[in-house]
Formats: C-alpha cells, structure tokens, sequence
C-alpha cells in the first residue's frame, strides 16, 4: 500500500483488482487508504455512444499534463461476453499516454451494472486518489440515458452531445441536463453545430436556477484536433472554483452516503445468493404468489432474518 500511495502504477493496478473482485482484504485496504483521501478532483465524462467521450477524454490528459499535473482514468467499458472483463476498447485508443508514469488509466468491466459505472467505480476512484492523482477523470460505458448515475460520482460532470445524434430536445428528455456541470458538443466540425449549440442553450436557459447558481456552460469542441480543450478545461475550472470548499464537500458527502448505502445493498444482495437465503426467497415467494402474504410484508421478513 505504501508503494500505492507514491504512485508506483503496478501496486496501484493490483489494488484496483482487489476492488474489481471484491478481494477478501480490501476492507483493510479501503481503511488504509482513507485517510490520503480527498485530494483529486473527479471528472466524470458521459455521453452516448459514438460521441468521442474516449478521444476527448485522451486530449484532457494531454492537457493536465502540460499543467505538471498526475492523472488517472477510469473507463469503464462494456463486459465480455466471454471472460466478463472489460473489452478494453477505451486503454486501445488512449494508448499514447500509456508510456507516462504519472498517467494511470484503467478499464474496468460494467458487468451489468447500470447507469454506466462498474459498481466497484467509487472505490477504484478512492485508490487512485489515494495514490497522488490530482485528477481522475472517470469515463462511462456509453449506455445511453441510464448515465446520469456518474454525477453521483464525480465532483463536475462533463456531459458530451455531438451534431446528429440527437438534439437538445431529447437531452432534455434523457434527463442528462439536470446532471451536466458542462456541456459538450463534440464533433463541432459536422454539419448541424449552431443548431444543437442553440437547442442546448435554450434548455438552459429554461431551467430554474436559484440565485448565484451554476449556468452550465456549453463548449464546442474537436477532440480529434484539440479544438476546444483549452475552453473546456477551463469551463472545468471554473466549476470547481464555483463549488468552493463547501460546495465540493456537500457533492463528496452525498457521494459517500451513496457509496455507503450501495455497499449495504451489495452484502445484503450476497447474504440473499446464499444457499439459506435462496431457500427462504423461493418460500416466500411461493407465499406471495398463493396470496398468504404480499411482497413488502416479504421483504420485510427476509430482511429481518437476514439481520
């Protein structure tokens, strides 16, 4: 763990595994890591597939490394079919950083999680903070609109549009305005620009704000060029100084107490897999099924002999 928390990227590899499997000693681990926590800023990337979230989160490396800065990346890739690994498209394009030590990038599995993290996501952000990164930018698997989740999870929250695949309109609908700190509209060389630009503002515009609250910002950029980076790791910055101290620490609050509570729900999810657990969920099934019982009163049973 010591040699985690100066960065060497093989210690930090194996303790993401230890998370990834859910390793017997990651608990002692977690523990020792806490408290180094608490020093990187997390930027969650989402976006629907194809949009260019792999090649703009390529360029913001670039652009933090200028800046002398440590990063870490987390993309979480679809899972194989096969091994149920990550199918590591995400490290395949980002591989002109993989030569740079202070550059950890790993991919990691959803395995059929959803809202576009791994479940383990949280807790791989806590080793690489732990392990000196200054940022860590959190990539999701591009899943559509369940991605809202990584708001969750990050301290600003970059959502990427690009011309064609969809306008304002159905963001809106997806529900990614009310997560996104910034938006993106990648690809700004295609056809159709100005006009999901406009969209994009008006439903910003329409949105109800409180007074001195954020005004998402909406930036254009080229990822593949670097067109744009510079404005819109600026817009980053520019959130982070608008959160504030108090601001960052309210997000991180909220986003312990969900990590919390999806760790309870995980060891409550195992305790129900097991051999006793299967038995007593089949029977009150069948309970609920011949109306002897009705599925909360269930649950409420099952959850009190669990405990």
């Amino acid at each position: 763990m010591s040699a985690a928390r100066e960065g060497s990227p093989r210690a930090v590899a194996r303790l993401v595994s230890l998370v990834e499997d859910a390793h017997p000693a990651l608990r002692e681990v977690m523990a020792a890591l806490a408290p180094h926590t608490g020093g990187a800023h997390v930027v969650g990337l989402t976006g629907a597939p194809g949009v260019g979230k792999s090649t703009t989160t390529t360029a913001l490396v670039t652009s933090y490394r200028e800046r002398g800065q440590r990063v870490g990346v987390l993309a979480v890739d679809p899972t194989s079919p096969l091994s149920g690994g990550a199918l590591l498209g995400d490290r395949v394009r980002m591989s002109e950083h993989a030569g740079d030590p202070d550059v950890f990038i790993r991919s990691m599995a959803s395995r059929g999680h959803l809202g576009g993290l791994s479940w383990a996501a949280p807790q791989a952000v806590r080793v690489l903070d732990a392990a000196g990164c200054d940022v860590v930018l959190l990539e999701t698997v591009g899943v559509g609109q369940s991605e809202v989740e990584v708001a969750g999870t990050a301290d600003t929250t970059v959502v990427l549009l690009a011309p064609g695949m969809g306008d304002g309109i159905q963001a809106a609908k997806a529900g990614i305005l009310e997560v996104a700190d910034v938006l993106v509209v990648n690809k700004a060389d295609r056809d159709g620009t100005d006009r999901t630009v406009r969209e994009l503002r008006g439903a910003v515009a329409m949105g109800e704000r409180a007074a001195g609250a954020w005004r998402t910002p909406v930036v254009r950029t080229v990822a593949t060029s670097g067109h744009g980076v510079d404005e819109l790791l600026e817009a980053v910055d520019r959130h982070r100084e608008h959160l504030g101290e108090r601001g960052l620490r309210e997000r991180r609050l909220l986003r312990a107490a969900r990590e919390v509570e999806g760790l309870v729900l995980e060891t409550l999810r195992a305790r129900v897999g097991g051999v006793a657990g299967d038995e007593r969920l089949d029977a009150l099934a069948v309970d609920v099924v011949d109306g002897r019982t009705d599925p909360w009163a269930a649950a409420d049973a099952l959850v009190a002999e669990l405990g």
